[in-house]
C-alpha cells in the first residue's frame, strides 16, 4: 500500500499560500520556459528550439511535486506563422497529470524591431489519482482510485517582445474540466483550475560585458491567493547567466545558466521554502538543458535574453 508521509498533509496546509490550489507546475526558470504557459512564445527565438527540464520541489518530503517538462517551437518559412508542442508530466503525492498541447502563433510587426504575436493552445491532460492507496487517520476519508482520466482543453496567450523587452498575458487552459469519481465514503470531485499568467522583463548594459535583466511573472488562479516571482539576473560576457529570485511569501532562490556554444545551453535553480514547510525540506532543484538547431533560418540567436 502507497503511503503519504504524515508530514506532507501537514505541511501542505500550513504552506498553502499560493501553491494550495495551483493545479499547474510552478518553475523557477519561468523566463526561459514560456512556453509552457504562453503559445504567443512559440518561434520567438527565430529558430527551432527545444528544451527539457527536471523540477523537484521540497527535496526531502515524501509526496513532494516532482515535474518533467518538453518543449519544441518553431517558426514556418511562410508568412509570420510558428508552431509548439509541450509535453509535461507533473506528480504531486497520489496524483499524476501528464498533458500533451500543441502551439501555434501569428506574429505582427508593431513598430521597429518588436513583433506582437496571437497564441493558441490546444491539447489533452492525463488525470490520475490513487488515493485508495493513502494512509490516513479520517475514517470518513474518500477510499478511491481515479484511474487515467482524459480531460481536453485549449487556451490562448499574447506575446510583445523586441529584442532586449517582453511582456505576455495567457490563460492557457480555459476549460474547468470536472471529475467525479465515487468510492466506499463517498463522492470524490476534482476540478481544473482556470490560470491566468502575466509576465514581463526587460534587459539592459551594466557595464561592457555585463548586462541586467529584472523579471517578473504574476499568476492568478480563481479561488487562491495572488502569486507574484521577482527575479533579477545578470548576463556576463554573453555566456554565463547568474541571479536570485523571490517568490513573495513563499520562497526564495538562485539561478545560473551556462551558454556551451551558440546552440547549447545549460540551467540550474535552487529554491528554499520560506513558510512552515522550510523545516521539512532540503530546498527545490530545477534543472533546464536547451538546444537550437540551425536548420530552419541558418543561424541561431546568440545571446538568448528570454
Amino acid at each position: 500500500m502507497k503511503r503519504l508521509h504524515i508530514v506532507t498533509l501537514v505541511m501542505l496546509l500550513l504552506a498553502a499560500g499560493p501553491a494550495s490550489a495551483q493545479q499547474d507546475p510552478l518553475y523557477s526558470q519561468y523566463m526561459f520556459n514560456t512556453l509552457a504557459f504562453n503559445p504567443g512564445y512559440a518561434g520567438s527565438a527565430g529558430v527551432f528550439t527545444t528544451m527539457a527540464l527536471s523540477r523537484h520541489q521540497w527535496v526531502g518530503l515524501e509526496g513532494a511535486p516532482t515535474t518533467q517538462t518538453l518543449l519544441a517551437h518553431s517558426p514556418l518559412r511562410a508568412a509570420n506563422m510558428a508552431l509548439g508542442m509541450s509535453v509535461i508530466n507533473d506528480k504531486v503525492g497520489p496524483t499524476r497529470q501528464t498533458s500533451f498541447y500543441a502551439d501555434y502563433a501569428y506574429r505582427i510587426r508593431t513598430g521597429g524591431e518588436s513583433q506582437l504575436a496571437f497564441g493558441l493552445k490546444g491539447g489533452v491532460n492525463m488525470y490520475q489519482a490513487d488515493l485508495a492507496g493513502l494512509t490516513s487517520v479520517d475514517p470518513d476519508a474518500a477510499n478511491v482510485n481515479i484511474s487515467s482520466k482524459a480531460l481536453p482543453n485549449f487556451g490562448f496567450g499574447l506575446f510583445w517582445h523586441a529584442e532586449r523587452y517582453y511582456l505576455g498575458v495567457s490563460a492557457p487552459k480555459l476549460l474547468e474540466n470536472t471529475i467525479e469519481e465515487a468510492g466506499s465514503s463517498g463522492v470524490v470531485t476534482v476540478t481544473q483550475a482556470r490560470h491566468y499568467f502575466v509576465l514581463g522583463g526587460y534587459v539592459f548594459d551594466v557595464g561592457r560585458d555585463l548586462k541586467a535583466k529584472p523579471s517578473f511573472m504574476l499568476r492568478m488562479v480563481e479561488g487562491a491567493p495572488l502569486s507574484l516571482d521577482l527575479s533579477a539576473n545578470f548576463l556576463l560576457r554573453d555566456r554565463i547567466w547568474f541571479g536570485a529570485m523571490y517568490r513573495v511569501g513563499n520562497s526564495v532562490g538562485a539561478l545560473g545558466q551556462y551558454q556551451i556554444n551558440d546552440q547549447f545551453r545549460v540551467g540550474y535553480a535552487f529554491d528554499l521554502t520560506t513558510t512552515k514547510l522550510g523545516a521539512y525540506n532540503a530546498g527545490t532543484h530545477e534543472i533546464m538543458l536547451s538546444y537550437d538547431f540551425r536548420f530552419i533560418k541558418g543561424r541561431t540567436v546568440t545571446p538568448r535574453y528570454f
